[in-house]
């Protein structure tokens, strides 16, 4: 019996590694990474049913910024900056007798531009997402049915003039479904206002600058990305998309992060964790096929090619022509907001930034994605950085 059992024993063992061998086998192009450079980032968050990536990216970001200033570790309340931002966002559009967009997204500007009015608290003083209206975590599908009828009534009144009050009940909506904003609160034993716990936290926030890179506004100058959730048209650095690329490898060289927005609408963004610059045209000629077919594909059987293709999926060149066009064309948006903080290499040696995604631990990486040098040059639209982790000879022609 004892020998009957070894044998039984060793055929389980053989089938097992046959089957792991085969499993192997089928992902050979599944990539296997190395890392370069990995900067300390706090913890992966979940933004749920809401459409606040720009809340969650830019306040991750600020946490890694005081992370490496301090070393101490915080838990940024993103309500907080939702309460304040749609407020403001609100006034601007009846401002515009609702000629502008009323919306749920925005940009690392809203943050900034919050920490710097208003200042900032931790997580724990506000309730938690969600908590008010008996959900886990954020959903913002009731909130905004209330919200943009709301806006828009005010906005579009035919009334010859409005009272202010329409503030006082916007405001009790941002409340019931965000958390009052406090005064004061207490964090381990110390009593703060927002402000003073924002000038507490050892960063300056003059210190920040967002970057971008189009050829429709002269190179070394600033403007306004002419994007509809960049409301508050803050202005941008525009480089030439080389010198981009060199800020972002030289902030995490330094050991910076960087909080990115852009387009992750393309076919080659997996929810796995991965996201490549797709050279369709190159794709669809190693399965055999021809263009009409990879257009006639479900977005399904794309992503199983992608997968299969794996670390070998051919990718486009990006080029400054490239971006302006698709950028123009609306190909190119900015859909997504997300933080870069490490660089990889897959076992090719092609290089990846490793970036931080506010979809909670999903995908193959647990809420980190792999996205090459290539797909965030061709898909950046602009980026929030530390001036400081701007290269010098950069920084100098830009005159800062």
């Amino acid at each position: 019996m004892k020998k009957v059992f070894t044998l039984a024993l060793l055929a389980m063992m053989a089938i097992g590694a046959q089957a792991e061998e085969k499993k192997d086998s089928e992902n050979k192009n599944k990539p296997v990474f190395t890392t370069i450079k990995e900067n300390p980032i706090t913890s992966v968050k979940d933004q749920n049913r809401s459409g606040t990536c720009w809340d969650y990216s830019t306040l991750s970001f600020f946490e890694a910024e005081i992370l490496k200033a301090t070393g101490k570790t915080y838990d940024l309340d993103e309500s907080f900056v939702c309460n304040k931002t749609y407020m403001e966002r609100a006034i601007q559009v009846v401002r515009y007798h609702g000629d502008c967009q009323f919306a749920q997204g925005g940009s690392a500007e809203d943050v900034l531009a919050t920490m710097k009015k208003h200042g900032i608290i931790p997580q724990g003083i506000m309730p938690f997402p969600g908590s008010l209206y008996g959900d886990s975590l954020n959903n913002f599908n009731e909130f905004f049915s209330l919200l943009e009828p709301y806006v828009e009534a005010i906005s579009k009144s035919k009334a010859k003039k409005i009272s202010g009050q329409w503030k006082a009940g916007l405001q009790g909506i941002l409340d019931a479904y965000l958390g009052q904003c406090p005064e004061k609160f207490t964090y381990e034993g110390k009593e703060y206002t927002p402000k003073t716990f924002m000038q507490s936290l050892g960063i300056n926030l003059d210190d920040y600058v967002s970057i971008t890179s189009y050829t429709h506004h002269p190179f070394y100058t600033a403007f306004a990305v002419e994007v509809q959730d960049n409301w508050r048209f803050p202005l941008s650095y525009n480089l030439p998309m080389d010198e981009m690329m060199q800020v972002i490898d030289n902030a995490v060289e330094q050991g910076y992060t960087i909080a990115w927005g852009g387009d992750v609408s393309e076919d080659g963004f997996t929810r796995q964790g991965l996201a490549y610059a797709i050279d369709t045209k190159k794709t669809e000629s190693l399965q055999g096929s021809d263009m009409a077919r990879w257009l006639k594909m479900t977005a399904e059987k794309k992503r199983n090619l992608i997968d299969s293709l794996g670390c070998t999926v051919p990718e486009v060149t990006a080029t400054q022509e490239m971006r302006q066009e698709r950028f123009d064309n609306w190909e190119l948006t900015d859909d997504h907001g997300m933080l870069i903080y490490g660089v990889a290499k897959d076992q090719n040696g092609k290089e990846y930034y490793m970036v931080k995604n506010s979809w909670g631990e999903t995908g193959e990486y647990k809420g980190t994605w792999y996205m090459t040098k290539t797909f965030i040059a061709a898909n950046t639209m602009d980026f929030l950085i530390n001036k400081n982790a701007i290269p010098k000879n950069i920084r100098k022609k830009l005159g800062i």
